[in-house]
């Protein structure tokens, strides 16, 4: 199955996550089913990586993401301090992370879908 078919399986037909969205690392649920519009824009985040293990000098750009327009939509999420005009987005149990974004200036945020587990 291409990326392209696999992204087509996890949104209904508004364009919204179809199922629940955890953490890929521990049982942290981080949105419900419907939370988010699926958006494609590029963005290059860090390489994932936990807490303590210093900063990832490395990035990838990826571009399929789960838009969620109010920080208070999530059920579970980290947050980092600033970094230019974004807040990094983490497993706010575990720590891992980032698995998106949070723009400052449009107050949404961004969940990478290759970064979460869809259920």
């Amino acid at each position: 199955m291409s990326d392209k078919d696999i992204t087509a399986t996890r949104k209904d037909a508004e364009g919204k996550n179809k199922n629940k969205i955890y953490c890929t690392f521990c049982t942290s649920k981080m949105l419900n089913a419907g939370a988010a519009n699926f958006v494609n824009i590029e963005f290059a985040l860090p390489y994932i990586h936990s807490k303590g293990e210093g900063e990832a000098n490395q990035q990838e750009t990826i571009s399929d993401y789960w838009l969620v327009e109010d920080m208070y939509t999530f059920e579970n999420i980290g947050v980092s301090h600033t970094v230019g005009n974004v807040k990094y987005l983490a497993c706010a149990d575990c720590e891992r992370g980032p698995v998106g974004w949070h723009d400052l200036s449009s107050k949404k945020s961004y969940i990478a879908l290759c970064r979460v587990k869809h259920e």
